[in-house]
């Protein structure tokens, strides 16, 4: 007789779109904007005063008595005020933590304007259709949704699988709920699958070891050669494109200085910023089939430790010192910004894990240029982007640079160079602000 796996919590996020009116709109811009407005109140509050007078009710205290004295609060409800205190307390713990920056003042144009709802039971979710959802707003009434994903609610919620809160948020199409589920998820076996290296590039989004590859189906680049910063847009959605960033320069040259931005402007650039979120969503969509398809393949998944930020510095220069090949360091930056290998990677990890797979990383230095069949580093071997031919006398093998890197890697982690540096000892990171024993 079998026996039952152990189960064990699960906290996910799921985010959907919503379907408003034009008067629901304005009540969650009301509330979002009543919400920033919290937040600067919080934090002046907070800095202005000695640092044994902050204290978390006192701040309470202090929110409570700003809705009381300022009117238009009001359409904020108490709960989502709240959840704005949880928030900037636990900003500041980060901070304290080494974890984060300090939090700091809350620009009206540049701040995701977000909403939290933080009880569960005030949504009262329900499915209406096979595409439609409904959930309630506090201070905004009942609003559709788009149920793209089966959540817990009626006969399936309870205590171990629950909405447990949340966040509304809008972006350039809109706006939308982001749920926080809570569900109790039974331990997945170890995955049988055999093991994998991936290397992360731009024309080839991600070669595998074994001699496959995962590519989008949109080319890298133009037929001039120039990196394509709009791929995930077909022929249409470039040409729009192209026409709006005309028309929003000419607009540009019209304002006076000091004039403020007119509305005409205004509403190009959202224009802009729906075309650029269309693409960013098709390329989030792509990563996550993608990482789905990998997690459920293989059990043991491996790739570069890549410092991203390192690597897409500028290479401006100074005055004094100006840097060589700015615009093709500019162009090759907005490459591996556009294919978001972090966010990759953190796809990887979590799924998985939930497929019962592992994930590890290896050191990166050294794997573009290293011959994967007899393991020697000669100068010259990768003579292109894509081509890598072993310049070892009695070796002189080729393949694709990309998927030489790949089983480079996979080769580094049947080696035992799992989050090892390259330096060969290992690092003990310590937190902000605390010294080394020697120092002491």
């Amino acid at each position: 007789m079998a026996t039952e796996r152990a189960q064990k919590e699960r906290q996910f996020g799921h985010r959907a779109r919503l379907a408003l009116t034009p008067a629901q709109i304005r009540l969650i811009d009301a509330q979002a904007h009543a919400a920033r407005t919290t937040w600067n109140l919080l934090h002046d509050w907070w800095t202005m005063l000695p640092k044994g007078k902050r204290t978390l009710a006192a701040a309470d205290a202090a929110i409570r008595q700003a809705r009381r004295d300022i009117d238009w609060l009001a359409p904020l409800p108490a709960q989502a005020a709240q959840a704005v205190l949880k928030t900037y307390f636990q900003a500041w713990k980060n901070c304290w933590d080494g974890r984060a920056e300090a939090p700091n003042f809350k620009a009206r144009l540049r701040t995701v304007m977000s909403v939290d709802v933080p009880q569960g039971r005030h949504l009262q979710t329900k499915r209406v259709h096979r595409r439609w959802g409904m959930v309630n707003i506090p201070k905004v009434g009942r609003v559709r949704f788009r149920w793209t994903k089966d959540l817990p609610i009626g006969e399936t919620a309870g205590t171990d699988s629950k909405i447990t809160g949340a966040r509304l948020v809008k972006d350039a199409l809109g706006w939308h709920i982001a749920f926080r589920v809570q569900t109790l998820a039974t331990v997945p076996e170890p995955h049988p699958g055999p093991e994998v290296g991936i290397d992360a590039g731009i024309n080839i989004p991600l070669a595998l070891s074994d001699g496959h590859h995962q590519d989008h189906g949109r080319p890298a680049r133009l037929p001039d050669g120039t990196a394509d910063r709009d791929k995930w847009l077909n022929l249409d959605e470039k040409a729009k494109l192209l026409r709006l960033q005309q028309r929003a320069a000419h607009r540009k040259t019209l304002r006076k200085p000091g004039r403020k931005t007119s509305n005409r402007l205004k509403r190009t650039y959202d224009q802009i910023a729906s075309l650029r979120a269309t693409a960013k969503r098709r390329a989030s969509n792509w990563q996550h089939q993608t990482t789905t398809h990998l997690a459920r393949t293989y059990g043991v998944i491996v790739v570069e430790k890549l410092d991203i930020p390192n690597m897409v510095k500028s290479a401006r220069g100074t005055i004094d010192n100006p840097g060589k090949n700015v615009a093709q360091k500019s162009g090759l930056n907005r490459s591996i910004s556009q294919e978001a290998w972090g966010r990759t990677v953190a796809m990887l990890t979590y799924k998985a894990a939930r497929h019962g797979g592992t994930l590890h990383k290896v050191p990166a230095p050294g794997t573009s240029r290293r011959c994967s069949m007899c393991g020697i580093t000669t100068p010259g071997s990768r003579e292109s982007q894509a081509v890598f031919v072993c310049k070892n006398e009695g070796c002189g093998w080729s393949d694709n640079a990309d998927h030489n890197a790949a089983r480079n890697i996979l080769h580094l982690y049947r080696m035992g160079h799992v989050l090892v540096p390259a330096a060969g000892r290992a690092v003990v990171r310590r937190p902000r602000g605390v010294k080394p024993v020697t120092a002491r």
